[in-house]
């Protein structure tokens, strides 16, 4: 019987995830990463219901005090990245610093497990033509989270299970029925856990970053209004600017020296082209050559067909055919071919 360390977030995704495992046999120990102190599915409540979910199988069940990881991979790197006047993607990051890793060599050093699960919709094979792990997206397109996995090595990826990546959420939702899950009528949680903990991302900016007031301008160097901090902003951002205007205003760019911010219309606002660094490349070899992919470069976008050029380790330019709106720096831009992830960066600029 293989034994598997499934990470639990007190949700209904990684309760079936377990459940799953178990109907198939294999030896499930329940395991959560206390992140931070507070509400939300990953902190307080969430553990009293991963505890009592894993009573209900009949499995062990573990925490691990991460705080001090999460504060220093993610608390930290959101505060001096919205600082600096970038938009930090952190579950990418926190996928990778701070839970599979970690969740991994936990597994192998204190349970002698060599298998870890989590409720993640995506899909992992292994291609003996290329020798690599395959990172692919999950049946369900809508519900697909690939794109938040892409920092994932091969390591991880040749010891992980994803029980969910060919259903969709509705099926998950009458499995947990089925299997008279206590989480089945759990409502989903947001996609940022500092969210559902501070109540907006602002709200928890403010408490580590004091506001300075600032001018907000258009492209042609006229200021058109104040803001109290830059890092109340970012890049494609419309709502909130306390601008009266003829026309709709977007967040064009966030000048961290002189404490300001840009507007422009929307067709200001795009882009023609862009630098990826700090590259994980998953399921290729990294190119030497350009190539053509589907990239995006926001979790919800739709993918688009672009030209990747090579410019040296980790780093690519990627070269739009038509203006693209609200590409960020410091979010991701993670590259596919089809359903296959091939690997993802940094918007740098």
């Amino acid at each position: 019987m293989q034994k598997v360390i499934v990470g639990l977030s007190g949700g209904v995704d990684s309760s079936v995830a377990a459940a799953l495992l178990c109907a198939q046999g294999y030896e499930v120990i329940g395991l959560t990463l206390w992140l931070m102190k507070g509400k939300g599915q990953c902190c307080s409540e969430g553990m009293v219901d991963a505890a009592q979910l894993c009573q209900q199988l009949e499995i062990p069940y573990h925490i691990i005090d991460s705080r001090d990881v999460f504060t220093r991979e993610i608390i930290d790197y959101l505060v001096s990245g919205y600082q600096s006047g970038i938009t930090p993607l952190p579950c990418s990051q926190c996928n990778k610093a701070v839970k599979f890793g970690p969740m991994l060599q936990y597994a192998k050093s204190e349970h002698d497990a060599q298998l870890i699960a989590t409720g993640h919709y995506a899909r992992v094979y292994y291609d003996e033509q290329v020798g690599r792990y395959q990172l692919l997206r999950a049946l369900d397109h809508n519900k697909d989270q690939s794109y938040f996995l892409y920092d994932l090595n091969q390591e991880i990826l040749s010891c992980v299970l994803f029980p969910l990546g060919s259903q969709n959420k509705e099926q998950t939702r009458e499995m947990a029925t089925q299997y008279n899950l206590l989480t089945a009528d759990k409502p989903d949680s947001q996609d940022l856990c500092l969210i559902e903990n501070y109540g907006s991302m602002n709200s928890f900016l403010d408490k580590y970053i004091d506001a300075r007031e600032g001018e907000i301008l258009n492209l042609e160097g006229e200021v058109i209004g104040k803001h109290e901090g830059i890092h109340h902003y970012t890049i494609g951002q419309r709502r909130g600017l306390g601008i009266a205007a003829a026309e709709p205003l977007y967040v064009v760019s966030l000048d961290h020296f002189l404490n300001r911010v840009i507007v422009g219309s929307r067709s200001q606002a795009g882009q023609t082209s862009c630098h990826v660094t700090r590259i994980n490349w998953v399921s290729i070899n990294q190119p030497k050559n350009p190539l053509t992919v589907e990239v995006q470069v926001r979790y919800r976008c739709k993918p688009v067909e672009v030209d990747l050029i090579p410019l040296g380790p980790g780093i690519v330019k990627l070269n739009f055919p038509e203006p693209q709106f609200g590409i960020t720096p410091g979010q991701a831009a993670v590259f596919y071919r089809g359903d296959t992830l091939l690997g993802g960066g940094i918007i740098e600029k």
